[in-house]
Formats: C-alpha cells, sequence, structure tokens
C-alpha cells in the first residue's frame, strides 16, 4: 500500500503523496497517467502529443482508468492549444501545467474555473512572472532535467525559486528515489517531479528498444545538452541523429526542419495554412528566437520517431541525466510506494539525529 505524506502540494491537488509525473509528449498517456494516479501520486496527460479532434477521448480514457485527480499538460504554440483549453474547462480537471505561454486572460479562465495552474520554469524571472500572471504552484526544472532545460542545476535553481516567490514550489530534475524527495522537502520544496523515472517504468508506452537503450546508458555524459534540434537547449541521450544535426550547416538544418514539419503536421490533420500560421504565431512570440522558430519543427517528428517508433539511431531521446542510475522497469505503483518508503526513512534518521543532539545538549 502506498504511504502517504501531506504537504502544500498534496493538499491542493489532492493526491495522497507529493510526487508528480511529468508530461511527456507521446509517453505521459491516459494508461500512465492513470497508473499513477492510482498509486497516489499526481499525473500530467501531455495534450501536446494528442492529434486535432482527441483531448476529449483522452481525457475520457483516464477518468475510465480512475476517479483520482490527474492534470493537462498543453503548449499554447500547438495545434491543438484551443482545443485543450475549452477540453479542459469542460472536463474540469484538477490542474494544467504549461510554458511561458498563456496569457493572463486564459489563466483567468482555469482559475476561474477552480482549475490548479502548475507551469514548469527553468529561471527565477519565469517564476516571478508566472506567479503574478496566477500561478497557484511553481514546478522548477534544474539543468539535470530532460528536453528543455536551463543550465543553473536543481538545488541553486531551487533556493532562488523559493526564496523569490510566496506559492508552493514542485522541484524536478534529477529526482529518482526516496533520498531525492527527502532532500527536496528539507529544502522547502513541497514535493517533487520526475519524468525520466516515469518514462522508465513498466506503464511507460515507449517502444521497447528505445527503454533498452535508456537502461544501457549509464554515462550521465552521454545525455548532454544541444541546440542542435530548434535553436533552444535540450537534453537528450547522445546518437547518430544529435550529431548528425550538430555537423549541418545552418541551411541545411533549417531544410530538414521543414520536412520534419509538414510531415508531422499532416500527421496531425493540419492544412498547409494551419501549418503557416502555426509558424507564424510562434515567430511573433517574445519567448521564441527566430532560431527556435524556423528550426522547431524538427522536434515533434523526431521525438516520436525515437520514443513511439523504436528508431534510435534517427529519433530523437529526451532524458534527464538521471536515467544514467535507473536500472529497471518498475510499475508506477511499485516505484512509488519504494521512493515514499526511502523518503520516510530518511526523514527518520533525520529527526532521530535531533533527538539525539537533543539528548546529549
Amino acid at each position: 500500500m502506498t504511504h502517504g505524506l501531506e504537504t502544500a502540494l498534496t493538499q491542493r491537488l489532492g493526491c495522497r503523496v507529493p510526487i508528480v509525473q511529468t508530461a511527456m509528449g507521446w509517453v505521459a498517456d491516459p494508461a500512465l497517467v492513470a497508473a499513477t494516479t492510482k498509486a497516489g501520486g499526481f499525473g500530467f496527460l501531455a495534450a501536446a502529443s494528442i492529434p486535432l479532434g482527441g483531448i476529449d477521448a483522452a481525457i475520457e480514457a483516464v477518468k475510465a482508468r480512475t476517479d483520482g485527480p490527474f492534470g493537462v499538460n498543453f503548449h499554447m504554440f500547438s495545434p491543438n492549444a484551443a482545443e485543450v483549453i475549452e477540453a479542459v474547462l469542460r472536463h474540469k480537471v484538477r490542474a494544467v501545467s504549461y510554458g511561458r505561454g498563456p496569457e493572463a486572460a486564459t489563466i483567468g479562465r482555469f482559475k476561474d474555473a477552480g482549475i490548479i495552474c502548475m507551469p514548469t520554469v527553468g529561471a527565477v524571472k519565469h517564476a516571478v512572472k508566472a506567479v503574478a500572471l496566477g500561478a497557484d504552484i511553481i514546478t522548477i526544472q534544474g539543468g539535470e532535467g530532460g528536453g528543455h532545460t536551463g543550465s543553473v542545476p536543481t538545488t541553486l535553481l531551487l533556493s532562488q525559486v523559493l526564496d523569490a516567490v510566496d506559492v508552493p514550489v514542485v522541484a524536478a530534475g534529477g529526482f529518482h528515489d526516496g533520498r531525492g524527495l527527502a532532500a527536496a522537502l528539507a529544502w522547502g520544496a513541497a514535493g517533487i517531479a520526475m519524468g525520466t523515472r516515469f518514462l522508465l517504468t513498466s506503464d511507460s508506452p515507449v517502444n521497447q528498444s528505445t527503454l533498452d537503450v535508456y537502461l544501457k546508458t549509464k554515462d550521465p555524459n552521454l545525455i548532454r545538452i544541444t541546440t542542435a534540434v530548434d535553436g533552444l537547449p535540450q537534453r537528450f541521450v547522445e546518437n547518430e541523429v544529435i550529431r548528425q544535426l550538430e555537423g549541418m550547416s545552418g541551411a541545411a538544418r533549417f531544410a530538414a526542419s521543414v520536412r520534419h514539419g509538414v510531415a508531422w503536421g499532416r500527421k496531425a490533420g493540419m492544412s498547409l495554412p494551419q501549418m503557416l500560421q502555426l509558424a507564424w504565431k510562434a515567430a511573433m512570440s517574445e519567448d521564441f528566437s527566430f532560431a527556435a522558430t524556423v528550426m522547431a519543427p524538427n522536434l515533434p517528428r523526431l521525438v516520436e520517431a525515437g520514443l513511439v517508433d523504436g528508431d534510435t539511431r534517427g529519433g530523437l531521446l529526451p532524458s534527464g541525466q538521471v536515467a544514467a542510475l535507473i536500472d529497471r522497469l518498475e510499475s508506477c505503483e511499485a516505484l512509488i510506494s519504494r521512493i515514499m518508503a526511502e523518503a520516510e526513512g530518511r526523514l527518520d534518521a533525520l529527526a532521530a539525529l535531533r533527538r539525539n543532539g537533543k539528548d546529549t545538549a
């Protein structure tokens, strides 16, 4: 049976344990989200990788598997952003997670509906801005994390954000066991969020060939940051496509991005005008550099190839450095139960140190 540990995170989200499963595209599907929720954690459904017209069915699929609380993650520059927002409001999911996309009006709609707003940030200034826009909880991701990430380690970023905002803070980037949860709580966090650790579970939908590559990667230096995919820093398991992209000229990389973008758009059911409109919207955002705008179409198709198709050489494998410490697949139930037992053991040990200190004073 999963242990309980009450924090501001569990109180606000309604989960039993302060562990969040992050919304990884093509990974955080209804089955993984439901498995996390049933085990006592809080799962976020990755809506950005759900085809147009599919978000309602995905939310219903989670509800069919569990009556526990869960959330939905979305990106304002995804083709289905407007659809996801309306579905979240209609289904009254417990929380939404996002990056720096939503404006105050959209966040206000969520809050008016009683939906917890829980953005993920990688810098102090973004945390402060998110709270000013209405965020209820902040998730910080340190540089050890997978996918888009910053350069500040989790421990430093966590301290900075805890001092800068007055809402609960969740720590992400480098967590995989109970020692990490106990450490984060001792630091002042309300809980931890994990992506890579949930990707590497038996409930994960990731292709088995891809899972095998993750489990065989034992050198954290081979899980590294590159800007070659879309112009922004991202962490992946190093493979042939990463080296190929890094060796391309800017023109060749742009041409590859266009090819991948058109292929992905067609698969998502988008017309060419819709693709161009989405690209223009991204270009006009203050959060996107020119390089990121023109290269962004590389990302979804290559990540899908790596995670879904099992193309471990020609597809991308997003990952936190913590993958190098993981050697087996556990179910979400076993994983969360183990983490909670380990965390409670560490917290008991710390409490014993304090008692011993008083006894000898």
